[in-house]
């Protein structure tokens, strides 16, 4: 009798003393995943070098499909966080873009040497954007595309007519072979700003969003009660 008494003490103790077990967040487990990938990366990345960091980033946000906004958002014009892409799989050139600046970013990258470019793509005959970087102000940017994985020089894109391009700190504007004019700051860039808003409400209960994102084709109503 007294042996089982032990063994039960010893079993109440360990149980009393194991971690409580996680809420359930409504996160699956490829998501999961993929957004461990996505911060792992981060992680790593680090310790690389620039060029080290254009090429995985590039290659990490151009492996998710292209979709309109329309479709994607049911919206003419939208900026997805890089979570909200991450999470969907999918954007168009602009989201594509966000999520690589913000990535490089967070990956310690100085501000001053990337910006959002909007180009017209003279191949689709339409307005497109790409993310450059600048080793140094004054010299040619690296492109980072999704039409074109290739990461190559600006001079070399001749299919890209640049027209202005931003980040957090200004507004510049481009044309091809001539030294580009800051003519403002980026906070008159209305969807920007929004973006950034939605960023900072991710950054105050990311689970909760992530959550959400999945079930971003469902209202919004509807999409809350699908999660805690």
């Amino acid at each position: 009798m007294t042996k089982w008494i032990v063994v039960f003490l010893m079993a109440f103790l360990v149980g009393c003393g194991s971690s409580p077990k996680k809420p359930d967040d409504g996160i699956d487990s490829q998501t999961r995943e993929r957004v461990e990938q996505w911060k792992s990366l981060i992680d790593s990345g680090s310790q690389w070098s620039d060029i080290q960091k254009l090429t995985k980033v590039n290659d990490f946000v151009n492996q998710f499909k292209f979709v309109d906004d329309i479709e994607h958002w049911k919206q003419e014009d939208y900026w997805a966080t890089p979570l909200q892409t991450l999470v969907t799989q999918g954007g168009d050139c602009e989201d594509f873009s966000i999520a690589k600046y913000f990535t490089l970013s967070a990956m310690g990258m100085e501000k001053k040497k990337l910006r959002l470019t909007y180009v017209k793509s003279l191949t689709l005959n339409q307005a497109h954007m790409v993310v450059s970087y600048f080793e140094t102000p004054k010299t040619e940017p690296l492109i980072l595309d999704n039409i074109n994985p290739r990461i190559s020089p600006a001079s070399q894109r001749l299919d890209l007519l640049p027209v202005y391009s931003f980040n957090g700190d200004g507004l510049w504007l481009s044309k091809r072979g001539r030294i580009e004019q800051q003519i403002d700051d980026s906070s008159r860039i209305s969807l920007w700003q929004q973006l950034l808003h939605h960023m900072d409400v991710e950054a105050a209960d990311e689970d909760a969003m992530i959550c959400l994102y999945q079930y971003y084709d469902l209202p919004e109503s509807m999409a809350k009660t699908m999660c805690p």
